[in-house]
């Protein structure tokens, strides 16, 4: 073993140690669609006397915290998301109007004297009217509040409050002037409002004496409290002030149970799919088959580890990110194994391994091009995506990133020690790579001439696009309610209801124009304007007449601005994907290699969205996530054909350009092929097994998975070819190493040994 192999061994076996070390020792992070509970998001907006902006908003977010830690809530979670927006999570609790009810009251909190109980505006918590003097005390005076039992009669609770220095000089004055009413005086009474609501108007003891007022910073409010009315009472007033207004612009809840349900299926059918994928590396690539199965393995940990130890968040569409990085993952160790295959061949001087390594540094360009691609693609998703669907745009990136590590430095250091052994080397047919395969061989022998029917190839594709993008002209785009705000619940039912039945209930329960869908056997989605949770609840009950026992599963509400910002957000994200790759492969290609691979994306793109508008399918933020790795696997498979085509072109420079690039489609087919089908199997696991929260979002990817293969071959190559045609721009220069001797095999073996 040389210096380079060791030190490659020795960071194969760091990486995974210290991924081993993580994994065991730190748990993961879920997102709240993963454990359950609720999500509610946010927003500060300008008060007469302060402007919304990154410090009001982090003080109003140390309010907020005491009043989420009130709640009693197991690990929550606040923090401030950009200048304006305050993210709240609270693991396990399934009632968004009980946590809506505390830490969603926008106003500041304010002490008024009582003028009159017979006239004024405001309503006390009686329903009796209040005529309010002007405001003696804020939030900001308060310390503390707590709600304890009285220690002297031992039923009755009581609420006490701490004021700070100033706060006691406000009480002590207010109170003093309460107390010279007369005991069942209106105006002993002190009123405590919050959000423009009265939450408490106690009267002043007939003990404080007029002039004199209550002092010592602290004073407690009896009353006929029950314990929860104490305690909520109280966490109220310790709340405090906000010094800013805010209100929800985003709430999310989802059930323990389908958080659950959503990981047992989502790992289901990555296990089957992985499973599957190892499997055909193995049938194909025999022996370096099963090391990359191994190393595919080694990239669950690596990425996992990686994962936990920054304290990542995995969310749904995260996981979903992992498994399809793990279809991806494998794609890069068949470039290095066609590419060795075809120097084994050619007849290399040094064998299997002199083959490998040969592989693994011609395959370099478009192993790095490809990844450089998917990594934009989540970049983006990560910058201009929000919630579970950023959390995929992070796992995509740690998927990326690990399966290169995972093929370019584990899976190179178990190749190079198996094929160092003496059974292999006597048996070179046991490693998998001493012949081109059954497929690549016919394809040789038979030589199609592909690019004779360019023409052919950009019409079909050309009528693929327009017949799918009509759908967006005859039914329209779907969008679901993060796109356009409103409410989106979903409701399992004990007994099976039909779309007519649930249709009808909603309507008669008062919402005629809900869109009501059915999303499993026994599973009701309605999706309505922006409602209160009392409207909610409305429509559960309404369900029950025909599905009996009905239990909400997950609660969406997008506020309408939200909505218009998060779609403007979409639009601006395929846009700036689209320019970002046209610009990346542009300095990396030739203008004409760029452009006929972002047109092949966008023809890929177009095709997905108008299925999903004939199939009805919802257009929303996973939706987007879909879209935006479509674009990065489909630049992926371009990049292998036009870098072929690039390498090839710069070595054959007098040929016709149509003759190398139908050479360079055939070697690489095996390759699109391959790499596709270990993709499918794992996209088609989550598809049909993932769930119904991955269905679409899998669906997606596999239709941009099949039509990408496609358009690599048939409309990206074809559109280099018009756009070369009208190019006086000389062939690339080969590089040196290419100079030295020529691509592709000199040579077939008979001896096949690979079904594809």
């Amino acid at each position: 073993m040389n210096r380079t192999s060791l030190v490659r061994a020795l960071l194969a076996l760091t990486v995974l140690a210290l991924s081993a070390f993580f994994t065991v020792t730190t748990s993961p992070r879920l997102g709240i669609d993963l454990r359950g509970g609720t999500q509610i998001v946010l927003e500060t907006h300008d008060s007469p006397t302060t402007k919304a902006d990154r410090r009001s908003t982090d003080r109003a977010l140390e309010v907020l915290r005491r009043r989420v830690d009130a709640l009693g809530v197991s690990e929550p979670s606040i923090a401030r998301s950009g200048d304006r927006r305050i993210v709240v999570e609270l693991p396990g609790l399934q009632d968004p109007a009980e946590a809506s009810k505390v830490i969603g009251q926008t106003a500041q909190l304010t002490f008024h004297p009582v003028l009159d109980t017979t006239t004024g505006s405001t309503v006390d918590e009686s329903g009796q009217p209040l005529d309010l003097g002007p405001t003696a005390l804020t939030g900001e005076g308060v310390k503390d509040a707590s709600a304890a039992l009285d220690a002297q009669f031992g039923t009755s609770r009581y609420v006490g409050i701490d004021f700070t220095g100033k706060g006691d000089r406000a009480w002590t004055k207010l109170t003093a002037d309460a107390a010279c009413a007369a005991p069942g005086d209106p105006r002993r009474r002190i009123a405590i409002v919050l959000d423009g609501d009265v939450i408490s108007s106690p009267q002043v003891d007939p003990s404080v004496r007029c002039g004199v007022g209550i002092v010592g910073g602290r004073t407690q409010i009896t009353g006929s409290f029950s314990a929860k009315q104490a305690d909520d009472l109280a966490a109220l007033i310790k709340g405090g002030a906000l010094p800013v207004p805010v209100t929800v612009i985003e709430q999310r809840t989802v059930g323990a149970t389908l958080g659950a349900d959503a990981i047992a299926s989502s790992l289901k059918a990555g296990v089957i799919g992985i499973a599957l994928t190892a499997a055909f590396l193995v049938i194909v690539y025999r022996l370096v088959g099963l090391i990359a199965a191994v190393a595919l393995a080694s990239y669950g940990l690596i990425s996992y580890g990686t994962l936990v130890a920054l304290g990542a968040t995995l969310t749904l569409p995260g996981l979903a990110g992992l498994l399809l990085s793990a279809g991806l993952a494998i794609d890069a160790n068949v470039l290095v194994f066609e590419r060795a295959r075809e120097e084994y061949a050619g007849g290399h001087r040094r064998g299997l391994r002199g083959a490998l390594e040969t592989g693994y540094r011609k395959a370099w360009s478009a192993i790095a091009d490809s990844n450089a691609t998917t990594l934009l693609a989540a970049g983006l998703l990560f910058m201009l995506a929000a919630g579970p669907v950023r959390g995929f745009g992070v796992t995509l990136c740690i998927g990326v990133l690990a399966s290169m590590v995972s093929a370019l430095v584990v899976c190179r250091s178990l190749t190079d020690f198996a094929l160092a052994r003496g059974a292999v080397v006597r048996r070179p047919r046991l490693s998998g790579l001493a012949s081109l395969g059954r497929f690549r061989e016919a394809i040789v022998r038979r030589r199609p001439d592909l690019m004779r029917y360019r023409r052919r190839w950009l019409g079909i594709s050309l009528v693929a696009v327009i017949l799918a993008t009509s759908g967006i002209v005859v039914r329209g785009l779907q969008y679901g309610v993060e796109f356009t705000g409103g409410r989106s619940v979903e409701y399992s039912t004990s007994q099976p209801v039909s779309v007519a039945q649930a249709r009808q209930a909603v309507a008669d329960a008062g919402f005629p124009r809900a869109i009501v869908q059915q999303s499993g056997k026994a599973d009701i989605t309605v999706r309505t304007s922006p409602i209160t949770d009392a409207q909610q609840t409305t429509i559960q009950h309404a369900l029950e007449r025909d599905g009996g026992t009905v239990t909400k599963q997950r609660d969406d509400l997008i506020g309408p601005t939200l909505g218009k910002e998060l779609r403007n957000k979409a639009i601006l994200a395929l846009g700036i994907a689209l320019a970002v790759q046209l610009a990346y492969l542009a300095l990396r290609f030739r203008w004409s290699f760029g452009a006929a691979a972002v047109l092949a994306m966008l023809h890929d793109v177009l095709i997905v969205v108008g299925l999903f508008a004939w199939l009805g399918k919802s257009i929303d933020g996973v939706f987007l996530a879909a879209a935006l790795t479509i674009i990065g696997v489909s630049v992926n498979d371009s990049i292998v054909t036009l870098d072929r085509i690039r390498e090839t072109w710069s070595q054959r420079r007098k040929e016709p350009l149509a003759a190398v690039a139908n050479d360079a489609i055939l070697q690489t087919a095996p390759r699109t092929l391959n790499t596709g089908i270990g993709a499918m199997f794992i996209l088609a696991a989550l598809t049909f097994l993932g769930g119904s929260s991955l269905t679409d979002f899998a669906l997606a990817l596999l239709i941009g998975l099949v039509v990408g293969t496609y358009s690599s071959a048939f409309t990206a190559t074809p559109l280099l070819l018009a756009f070369e045609a009208r190019s006086s721009s000389p062939p690339p220069m080969p590089k040196r190493s290419q100079t030295r001797r020529a691509a592709g095999p000199a040579r077939v073996p008979q001896d096949s040994g690979a079904v594809l």
